[in-house]
């Protein structure tokens, strides 16, 4: 039984909205600029964005969308995977994880995080038009929420790091 995406999307607000909630009401730590409560509040405001996002089909084009092979039994199936490559696909994050374990020290975060962002949108059918603005501007809202925000230590490998 497949679920529609209003009600995947309505689910993902709901759980967006109340790990934001939870996050809203933990105190914060005397002394800290930014404490415990700050990790789950941007991350549920970033999942109900995101269920919002399936709930109102932003991003989803419905005619791309495969059609159905029917069966005999009245049942349906998708149709095979296309090329030679498909089953490959699998092996993508591990060889993602490991290509930034070693080029993250030596490239810095933000060049690693744009490859591995384009790669991984272009592997999963985005057209180079939707993959390049967001392999550019993804990292550098990891980088703010993540090095400014909450003051983890990214590399910064070839890029100067007064920025």
């Amino acid at each position: 039984m497949r679920l529609p995406d209003s009600v995947t999307g309505s689910f993902l607000v709901v759980l967006g909205a109340a790990s934001a909630y939870g996050g809203y009401i933990l105190p914060p730590v005397p002394g800290q600029p930014v404490g415990p409560n700050v990790f789950p509040l941007v991350i549920g405001t970033g999942l109900a964005l995101c269920g919002l996002a399936i709930v109102f089909g932003i991003g989803h084009s419905f005619e791309e969308e495969e059609e159905l092979i029917p069966l005999e039994g009245g049942q349906a199936a998708s149709p095979p995977p296309q090329g030679k490559l498909y089953g490959l696909r699998a092996l993508l994050p591990p060889a993602l994880l490991l290509f930034y374990v070693v080029a993250a020290d030596r490239l810095g975060f933000i060049i690693t995080a744009a490859i591995m962002v384009y790669v991984t949108s272009t592997a999963l059918g985005a057209k180079w038009k939707l993959a390049l603005p967001l392999a550019a501007l993804s990292p550098f809202a990891i980088h703010l929420i993540f090095g400014k925000l909450l003051r983890v230590p990214l590399p910064a490998g070839l890029l100067p790091t007064p920025w």
